[in-house]
């Protein structure tokens, strides 16, 4: 059992609990809450039965959105230091184990020992005004999606010659329209009202091939980007960095997208970077040059994606807009 100075907490969220493991002095004690305000502060009750402090404890959780992001902030109200992980993460952590039982009390034990060993940083709460912009452009995907569902519909019903059903698609995507229009000038609205908002959409807008609507999502999901150190480390945040399939002389697969951030930001950055890749000189001139060198035409998409990424940390951190000429200006200096 590992041995730790201060005690962690895994918790495994669900809709309707949370199963959490104790690991303090080496053994593990579970307990299991509702998930409300009420198992919140139950949990923390129960905790200090355990004789440890509460303001010493480390606890850990998936980052599953809709259900996770409430219990981390009920947490942090009542004391406790919280840390968000990747659920591959903690997945390839319970690989490593071995472990054999899958229930929610073995999760809880396995984030509980992940979160001991590897010692994640800690969660940082988005402001209120973020967590409004990511329910709002969550919506607004959402909508636009179904807006897809109907015209896939509409199309299919036209091939079988269905009038009446083409003429009740056709309304429902009338009712789409006007709701996503709603929805897009209500993001519009709340990103004005906010000063730090609007300055990093306005810069992140500077970019050819980036609109508004990606640079909302972006930053909903993201939160502050200056609070990365480099640009690579935002890129390995959202999950656009490559991922080698090397080892040895046998081993040499395809090198693909690794996939560890924000699924609803890279279906979000595709089409941008297909744009800037026309658009856009730094990224068009980039696109080519691995094109001319043999690259497969998505892997091309994926590498403009990623400079697109960098684009985004350079023109929000530096403050300053997007500069074509930037790279020749510094070299001038």
């Amino acid at each position: 059992m590992i041995q730790v100075v201060s005690p962690v907490v895994g918790i495994d969220v669900s809709k309707k609990k949370l199963d959490a493991a104790l690991l303090a002095g080496g053994k593990l004690k579970y307990k299991v809450v509702e998930n409300s305000a009420k198992g919140y502060a139950d949990l923390v009750v129960w905790l200090r039965k355990q004789d440890v402090v509460i303001e010493d404890i480390h606890a850990c959780m998936e980052s599953t959105g809709v259900y996770s992001e409430p219990v981390a902030l009920g947490l942090l109200a009542l004391g406790l230091k919280v840390s968000m992980v990747n659920p591959t993460q903690i997945k390839g952590f319970g690989q490593s184990e071995n472990i054999r039982n899958k229930n929610d009390r073995a999760d809880a034990g396995v984030i509980a020992r992940y979160c001991a060993t590897m010692r994640p940083p800690l969660w940082q709460a988005p402001s209120p005004e973020l967590r409004h912009l990511r329910s709002l452009t969550d919506r607004e995907a959402v909508l636009k999606d179904m807006r897809q569902q109907e015209a896939n519909r509409l199309e299919a019903y036209t091939f079988a010659n269905d009038v009446a059903m083409q003429a009740d698609a056709r309304r429902l995507i009338a009712i789409f329209d006007e709701e996503i229009k709603r929805l897009g000038i209500e993001v519009d609205d709340h990103i004005d009202r906010h000063p730090d908002l609007k300055r990093d959409v306005d810069l992140m807008t500077s970019i050819p091939g980036l609109g508004r609507v990606t640079a909302a999502k972006v930053i909903s999901r993201v939160g502050d980007i200056r609070r990365f150190t480099d640009a690579k480390k935002l890129a390995a945040y959202l999950g656009v960095t490559p991922k080698q399939r090397q080892s040895g002389s046998s081993v040499r697969g395809r090198s693909t997208i690794s996939r560890m951030g924000s699924g609803e930001v890279r279906t979000a950055m595709y089409m941008p970077a297909i744009t800037a890749i026309r658009y856009n000189p730094l990224i068009a001139a980039f696109a080519e040059r691995l094109s001319a060198n043999g690259m497969a035409k998505m892997a091309v998409v994926v590498a403009a994606m990623r400079k697109l990424v960098h684009q985004i940390y350079g023109v929000v951190s530096s403050g300053q807009p997007f500069d074509p000429n930037y790279l020749q200006k510094q070299l001038a200096t």
